[in-house]
């Protein structure tokens, strides 16, 4: 009788853990396959499912730059069974677009939970261009105003912003170019049809790496671990901070152990040598910051990019 007790307990157990293994929770990443949101959704979903229970996967519902994707988040229950990849530019920079139309405002329907990495910004040009230094390209804007171009990804983008400010800073007039990602801006540049760039060392790093593009300057404060030498635009222009940043996020109602639970389990993967290798690799900064550390940097970065939106009158496309 005990045997058979201790069987059918033993059984329970097993299957207990079965439908524990089996259960999948949902990572979205608002943005296309490919690219450095992809590539952090990816990583956190391999580096956390050993710590919080259950297999995570990686859905990509992409649309107006990641909104979309937060919607759907942002309708699912609070259980911590859905969650979203928040990058910067859609938290902090799409809601706040002058006409902007959106099912929802990520940045204040979304819960915080951790950030993972940042991402510094670079100012590059073109390797076999006429500009050695950030100097260069402003003496040349302010000898020639409006001819000298700054590419983007796009109409109210962070690269798009990171010029408008440098323009505001450097009091200096230069023409926008957008384009559809930050990919093929990158062409032009090295391609002479375009100035430069502020943009994602994670875009670039490759280029500069194998040669095709000059860093002149970084957009934050932040030393590099892959460019240590490089130095930050502040120096010229004091108060210049420009980073993205690549966090998780929830919906809201969630409950603080099921905060805890995301909390602890990225907490974790981020102990292991690889994960954060393999986020240097890629151009980003590992930083891991709990939900009230990641708030207080959403409510920061909305204010910053307000300000600008608000004094170029950026609108929504």
């Amino acid at each position: 009788m005990r045997k058979r007790l201790l069987a059918g307990l033993f059984g329970a157990a097993l299957a207990a853990t079965a439908v524990a293994q089996e259960r999948t929770i949902r990572l979205i990443c608002g943005f296309a396959p490919g690219g450095s949101a992809d590539f952090v959704s990816r990583l956190v979903a391999e580096g956390v499912s050993p710590h919080i229970g259950a297999r995570v996967a990686v859905e990509n519902r992409t649309g107006v730059n990641g909104v979309l994707g937060a919607a759907e988040v942002a309708r699912s229950a609070p259980d911590g069974n859905s969650v979203y990849q928040c990058p910067m530019s859609t938290l902090a920079i799409t809601p706040q677009l002058v006409g902007a139309n959106l099912p929802l405002d990520p940045g204040a329907e979304l819960a915080p939970i951790a950030n993972v990495a940042m991402s510094s910004y670079g100012f590059v040009v073109a390797a076999n261009g006429p500009y050695k230094s950030v100097q260069d390209v402003i003496a040349a804007a302010r000898a020639r105003p409006g001819t000298v171009s700054f590419g983007s990804a796009g109409v109210g983008s962070a690269q798009h912003l990171a010029g408008e400010l440098l323009k505001q800073k450097a009091g200096v007039e230069m023409t926008h170019i957008p384009y559809r990602g930050a990919t093929p801006s990158i062409i032009d540049i090295i391609g002479g049809r375009t100035d430069f760039m502020i943009t994602n060392l994670g875009d670039a790093a490759g280029r500069i790496q194998d040669g095709n593009l000059r860093l002149l300057a970084l957009a934050d404060d932040t030393p590099s671990p892959v460019f240590p030498n490089v130095p930050p635009l502040s120096r010229l222009y004091p108060g210049f901070d420009v980073v993205g940043w690549f966090a998780i996020c929830g919906p809201k109602g969630m409950a603080p152990a099921v905060v805890e639970r995301w909390t602890g389990a990225i907490r974790q993967a981020m102990q292991d040598p690889t994960f954060l290798r393999r986020l240097i690799d890629n151009g980003l900064t590992p930083r891991f910051e709990d939900a009230t550390a990641l708030g207080a940097r959403i409510a920061r970065d909305r204010q910053q990019w307000q300000g600008v939106i608000r004094s170029v009158n950026v609108r929504a496309e």
